[in-house]
């Protein structure tokens, strides 16, 4: 039987708007579509009538499909000829796992394409009014894991290399974490009095942004009740926030754009 093939595509943050034109394209020419569950049930919309929707979305401590699981049904629904759209939040490539699915479909001789999606920590920095490099602020950026321990999995993270070598640190999956991180970064050599964001449901109507520092950060979030998907930012950078804040002003109620309407 002719071989399908498969799309690893990343459908950005949160907001649907910033999914990429190949991203849509790719949502309404596939015949089956596996998705996340922080993916906007509105993209979905844009499928074809006779699209086969499969949901395995992953909840911290709680997946609703495993991650082989996931693979065999990519395998599988490409060798029945169907063109699947794998449909990630975010990139593919950036802690979306999208590497091993890729080498999966290679393994079985599935053409496949990685189609790159605005990755969360840019983007929900750039809505809370955080740039993640600035000329005066910052000339350095990197995106670590910050669930490892949670799950009891080794520490692997130099946090030497992190305190005291990159201007802008962004955590993905890190709140349940945070004290953790916190600790780790002000033991290793970063000033306690840092500043520090973590911004929820970022680029959605439901995102809301906590700054403070290291050292009062975790109280704050706990105060305030955030709760995962959660991206944490830690540098100078987050000063700027004060100045350059913009979206808790517009909310983005605006209906979506000509090119995503059908």
């Amino acid at each position: 039987m002719k071989s399908g093939k498969v799309f690893l595509v990343g459908a950005g943050p949160g907001d649907a708007k910033l999914i990429t034109v190949y991203g849509l394209e790719c949502i309404k020419k596939a015949d089956v579509i596996v998705y996340d569950r922080l993916i906007k049930e509105e993209l979905l919309h844009f499928a074809k009538p006779t699209v086969e929707l499969i949901f395995c979305g992953k909840f911290p401590g709680n997946h609703t499909m495993v991650q082989d699981r996931i693979n065999s049904i990519l395998v599988k629904k490409a060798c029945e000829g169907n063109i699947v759209t794998r449909l990630k939040g975010g990139d593919p490539f950036v802690f979306g796992r999208g590497g091993e699915e890729a080498a999966i479909l290679a393994e079985n001789s599935i053409p496949y394409e990685i189609v790159p999606g605005v990755t969360s920590s840019i983007a929900a920095s750039a809505y809370a009014g955080i740039p993640v490099t600035h000329r005066g602020y910052a000339s350095s950026f990197a995106m670590i894991t910050g669930h490892g321990r949670l799950y009891k999995e080794p520490d692997k993270i130099n946090w030497r290399a992190l305190a005291t070598g990159i201007d802008t640190l962004a955590f993905y999956m890190g709140i349940r974490n945070l004290d953790y991180i916190c600790e780790q970064l002000i033991n290793n050599g970063r000033k306690a009095d840092t500043p520090t964001a973590v911004i929820e449901w970022g680029t959605t109507e439901y995102q809301r942004t906590v700054t403070g520092t290291l050292e009062t950060i975790h109280s704050k979030v706990e105060k305030e009740q955030i709760t995962n998907p959660a991206i944490i930012l830690v540098g100078n950078v987050v000063q700027l926030r004060k100045q350059l804040k913009w979206f808790e002003e517009e909310k983005l109620n605006e209906p979506l754009p000509v090119f995503l309407q059908e």
